[in-house]
């Protein structure tokens, strides 16, 4: 009815314009009068008619997203079930004098599934579902966001009582940008005016009203909140939510699977081993493009390379067209042989592949497979890792008397580790504090350290050198190698013991008589 009337009042004004201007009178004071008007309409629809506007933004819903439908987040899920109990389970905590939570906090990482755990709770408190986020409430205008905040926290109870619930969950993502410290904008007061108006209403939330609200903030940074928001009886419980184990993501990969037909030989265990420091968002991902590889390739069923296939696209990327020239194309190889064999030697079966097509912003990469999650990370560990970056640097050098620009990134890695270690305290020199270090202190103990790492890779490639061209040949051949394949070359050589637990049944790309080894321009052979 509202949108009918402006359209017969538009049509009513235009007809009065025509009949003015036909009639031969001055109409544009009245133009002028009518844009006025129309500006000071659309102002005070910026400032108060935010109402309307709201409701598309936020929208009210019931969720039917379950706790079963997450995976990954068993401690998460628990925590939070137990918090939301208080709520679900009102009269017998009223009981037992327990106030219901009134806020909590999920923090963590990103796509680890904070959203889909609020909506989780309003399906496990049969509650009324509202969502937004933290950047929606600030305007340039004073007091905008103190009356989204009233506004916010009044739907979610006429909401709650339309759809005869006792109790409603308001989501508030990116909290950060609403509850921010309060005194870091010296500019206008519109962030700390907004701020107080949620703590406002959260301490007026009562848990004897017919609706009981409850706030679910969700955060990537929880250092940059006020303070008054995280304390009890606002925030009263904060919830981490991390990064899967392998368990976790091998339940996270069963879930978005199970609408997906999969070839019987997928080993889902094998895609959770080799996706350490994925999300959930990640996981979802890599069986999104792994689908999308075998419909490409119009088969009906996922194969397994289609699973390692996604699995570098979403580290790396797309595949590129180009090609390198033959020589960058053994130098590469060679690199890349490099870090596989100094991983396989430094930590034996953790290579899952080695590959020189360009992806992303790489001519090369080896992919590793951890046979376990690690936490906590010892020096002989971190210098492991030195050892295999600056392996890759090193091969070239052995193969073609110098280093080239690829191993930049591995430099800059191999550094910041080094200075981890010497942060840490686990350097020759001692306890270092950050702040009062000496630059001179540091650099000589990273020095140290990278001086130290590169002659021990010096040493063993003089050792597995015949290794490293065989590992390169494949490479220039295939421009692929499982890491079964370059285990194979390791114990064909006596370097690597066999492992009992893999079967012994693929052979080795058939060998051609040339070895891959570049020499540099100018220096002959023997």
């Amino acid at each position: 009815m509202r949108a009918y009337l402006k359209e017969v009042l538009a049509g009513l004004a235009l007809g009065v314009l025509a009949f003015s201007i036909w009639a031969g009178h001055n109409v544009w004071p009245f133009m002028l009068l009518g844009g006025l008007v129309f500006l000071l309409f659309q102002s005070a629809g910026l400032r108060g008619g935010f109402q309307r506007k709201y409701v598309n933004i936020v929208g009210n819903t019931v969720s039917h997203v379950e706790f079963a439908d997450i995976g990954g987040q068993d401690t998460a899920k628990k925590e939070l079930c137990e918090a939301l109990d208080f709520l679900r389970n009102y009269e017998a905590s009223q009981k037992l004098g327990i106030r219901p939570l009134k806020g909590i906090l999920l923090t963590g990482p990103p796509g680890t599934g904070k959203t889909m755990l609020a909506k989780a709770a309003a399906t496990y408190t049969d509650s009324i579902f509202m969502s937004t986020s933290g950047s929606e409430f600030i305007e340039v205008y004073a007091g905008v966001g103190a009356q989204r905040v009233r506004d916010l926290f009044r739907k979610a109870r006429e909401s709650a009582r339309h759809h005869q619930k006792k109790s409603a969950i308001i989501f508030v993502d990116e909290i950060e940008v609403l509850g921010g410290k309060r005194g870091q904008h010296t500019s206008h007061l519109e962030y700390d005016q907004t701020l107080n108006q949620l703590l406002v209403e959260m301490d007026g939330l009562s848990v004897e009203d017919d609706v009981r609200i409850l706030l679910i903030g969700a955060s990537n940074r929880a250092d940059l909140l006020d303070s008054a928001l995280l304390r009890p009886g606002r925030f009263d419980r904060i919830v981490r939510v991390g990064l899967p184990d392998r368990e976790g993501r091998k339940h996270i990969l069963s879930l978005h699977t199970r609408n997906k037909p999969l070839d019987p030989a997928v080993d889902l265990d094998r895609v959770a081993r080799e996706t350490f420091g994925f999300s959930g968002a990640h996981l979802e991902g890599v069986t999104n493009e792994a689908a999308i590889l075998a419909l490409r390739q119009e088969l009906d069923t996922i194969h397994q390379h289609h699973f390692e296939e996604a699995i570098d696209k979403v580290i790396l990327g797309e595949r590129l067209e180009r090609r390198p020239k033959a020589a960058e194309m053994e130098r590469i190889a060679i690199h890349e042989a490099g870090h596989a064999v100094m991983a396989e030697i430094l930590r034996p079966h953790s290579v899952a592949v080695v590959q020189v097509s360009p992806r992303g912003g790489t001519l090369g990469h080896v992919r590793h497979s951890p046979a376990d999650d690690q936490y906590m990370y010892s020096r002989p560990w971190l210098e492991d890792d030195i050892a295999i970056l600056l392996s890759g640097a090193i091969a070239e050098e052995r193969s073609t008397g110098c280093r080239s620009s690829g191993s930049a990134n591995d430099f800059e890695t191999a550094v910041d580790i080094a200075r981890r270690i010497v942060f840490l305290g686990l350097s020759s020199a001692g306890i270092v504090d950050r702040q009062s270090a000496s630059p001179d202190t540091v650099n000589r103990a990273v020095n140290d350290i990278l001086t130290r790492q590169e002659q021990r890779v010096r040493r063993s490639l003089r050792r597995y050198g015949a290794a490293v061209d065989e590992v390169a040949r494949v490479l220039v051949q295939e421009e692929r190698a499982t890491g079964q394949v370059v285990r194979r070359i390791l114990e064909g050589s006596g370097f690597l013991a066999p492992d009992p637990a893999r079967p012994s049944s693929q052979p080795l790309p058939r060998r051609r008589e040339h070895r891959v080894r570049v020499r540099p321009k100018g220096r002959r052979s023997a």
